[in-house]
């Protein structure tokens, strides 16, 4: 495959925990990962302190977060984990970062929405959304881009994409479409920004990812087939 094909069609390595723990560069890619989750968490909380309606997930957390009591990074954390049971049948494989993708998200959600006051003008949040649309996009490519194993989520999304042998944007766009009226129905904050990040977000990520990919040269000393 060219060069230019590989920069337009990234490969998502599907490594198990072993491997994960032998591959090249681990130490970067850790780095990299903690990265891309803390500003994941934080423009999740972008989004909701605009004012303008939270991410398609986050309609649905805050949702429970109201009924139950809750704070939306706590619920971030419980559905993370109901929704790694979903991955059993698309074979997908438990990684370094799906574990801490699942706490570490909602950890830097509330951290968000303790940090930040709401947008006290309409341009304040319609800046803050689009900002938090934007970082959000680059922070989820920072992190898949580690390929330490996606979080419950993005796992679902990546791997749609590659048993589908569909792009990652479009196969984004519809798994928020989903969320997004779940959510809806369940009384969360729908709002522009709700739309927004839907209809954008996956092909920021599209667009970023080739950017941020470490590829996976070896794994414990080996080339990745010779390893298997």
């Amino acid at each position: 495959m060219a060069a230019s094909e590989r920069r337009r069609h990234p490969r998502l390595d599907n490594l198990s925990l072993r491997d994960q723990l032998g591959v090249d560069r681990l130490g970067r890619r850790l780095v990299q990962m903690m990265i891309g989750l803390t500003g994941f968490g934080l423009s999740l909380a972008m989004l909701l302190r605009s004012g303008l309606g939270g991410a398609p997930w986050d309609v649905f957390h805050a949702a429970l977060a109201e009924r139950l009591g809750a704070t939306v990074g706590s619920m971030s954390i419980a559905v993370s984990f109901v929704l790694l049971l979903l991955w059993i049948p698309l074979r997908e494989r438990l990684g370094i970062g799906t574990i801490a993708n699942a706490i570490w998200v909602g950890v830097s959600i509330d951290l968000g929405m303790l940090i930040l006051p709401e947008a006290s003008s309409l341009p304040i949040a319609i800046a803050l959304m689009l900002l938090g649309v934007v970082v959000n996009g680059i922070s989820g490519a920072v992190y898949i881009g580690a390929q330490l194993g996606a979080g419950a989520r993005d796992g679902l999304m990546t791997a749609l994409s590659r048993v589908l042998s569909r792009p990652v944007g479009p196969v984004r766009i519809v798994l928020e479409v989903i969320v997004l009226v779940t959510g809806w129905l369940l009384g969360g904050p729908l709002g522009l920004g709700t739309v927004v990040y839907a209809i954008a977000l996956g092909p920021v990520i599209q667009l970023v990812l080739p950017h941020m990919l470490i590829p996976v040269r070896s794994v414990r000393g080996r080339e990745p087939g010779a390893a298997l």
